[in-house]
């Protein structure tokens, strides 16, 4: 069994028999510092394995700062106890990604349609384990520049880094680049949609591009990057297939030498994991935290999926090697995202509700010798 499902395993309270025949310690982990490489990075001396995590949109509806600050007593908002069950999960991996879909400013929040969602999410999102967000997303237009500037500057004063969105175009021109026991990730944002919204300037926020997204990624490997990883904001909302603009981008960044692998969000449902030209494309996470149910749109706006993905890096070559995912389910009326194993262990009234968000998610995502739900049954 891989160090990552033992790990994973662990942190989800999986039944002892999921643990048979580990043999592996999971390796100590390294200090993760964001840096801003000039140069290309050395090769490791000896081959190294990390995994990344990525998950589906932190999108805060009304219904959900409405039950943060209720958990905060009134006075404040208390997004962390939203995410507390999943804390253990982004803790247990090397670099944990969130996708934020929703600008964060002082002013007053607000929901659907026009979204401004309380700064305290950013301080969550830290507590919460998260190192970096991706930014670029439908809502990113919602509060204009003033929501872009003032989302990056609470992500900032959280110690969590973004990309996506920009307060100028030096940012823009400048890839995050992350430190993972020694190799060099960058990580790279886009959005296909802003729901009509033009951009205040042309770097405001990263378009769907493959050209932009190609020379961008060309640029982080110049700046010493072994490994690329795409965030895309893209597809059709509620449709579990991707979409044809989906499928002709996916071939023509993993065709590319600088992409190693592409994560995604917005349809607000999970969407397949598949392999393209030897790389991973996770298509769709679905909703990490949403209001979303069947009663407006569909069940599976309910579900998510936290994905994991281990790279190899060696001297000659940096490769994704396996995707793992974790179902989860965004209980309601609490909004506490809920891992489905760690749901039937607490929460069995709910059982029925989990297994269904479990089979519904599995077959989205699918599952294959190196496509593995987490845990691969249920009990």
């Amino acid at each position: 069994m891989a160090v990552a499902t033992l790990a994973l395993a662990a942190a989800l309270g999986v039944v002892a028999g999921a643990l048979a025949g580990a043999g592996h310690r999971r390796p100590p982990r390294a200090a993760q510092h964001p840096v801003r490489a000039r140069t290309r990075a050395a090769a490791p001396s000896r081959p190294i394995t990390f995994t990344v995590e990525a998950s589906g949109d932190l999108l805060i509806h009304s219904p959900v700062w409405e039950r943060a600050l209720a958990d905060g007593g009134g006075a404040h908002y208390d997004f962390a106890a939203l995410l507390a069950q999943i804390k253990p999960i982004i803790k247990s991996v090397d670099l944990p990604l969130c996708h934020v879909e929703t600008p964060m400013t002082p002013a007053p929040p607000t929901g659907y349609p026009v979204f401004n969602t309380p700064p305290e999410l950013a301080q969550a999102i830290a507590q919460t384990g998260f190192k970096a967000c991706s930014t670029a997303a439908t809502h990113s237009l919602d509060q204009g520049q003033t929501g872009i500037d003032d989302t990056n500057r609470y992500l900032d004063r959280a110690g969590v880094l973004h990309t996506g969105e920009f307060s100028s175009a030096a940012g823009q021109r400048t890839p995050v680049i992350i430190d993972v026991k020694g190799v060099k990730v960058a990580f790279l944002a886009y959005t296909d949609i802003t729901n009509g919204i033009p951009s205040p300037h042309p770097w405001s926020v990263n378009r769907a591009s493959a050209p932009q997204i190609l020379a961008d990624a060309r640029r982080a490997r110049m700046a010493g990057a072994r490994v690329v990883i795409v965030n895309l904001h893209w597809g059709d909302e509620y449709a579990t297939e991707p979409n044809a603009f989906q499928l002709g981008l996916a071939k023509t960044l993993t065709a590319s030498p600088d992409i190693t692998a592409i994560v995604g969000q917005h349809v607000h449902v999970a969407q397949p994991i598949r392999w393209i030209n030897g790389k991973p494309v996770v298509f769709g996470e679905g909703n990490l935290i949403s209001n979303q149910t069947e009663a407006c749109c569909v069940a599976a706006t309910q579900d998510g999926l936290i994905a994991i993905i281990t790279f190899r890096v060696d001297r000659s070559s940096a490769r994704a090697t396996l995707v793992q995912y974790v179902p989860i389910w965004v209980q309601h009326p609490s909004f506490v995202v809920l891992p489905i194993a760690t749901g039937l262990r607490i929460d069995p009234a709910d059982a029925p509700l989990l297994r269904a968000s479990y089979g519904r998610t599995v077959a989205a995502a699918g599952r294959g010798s190196r496509i593995q739900p987490i845990p691969a049954q249920l009990p």
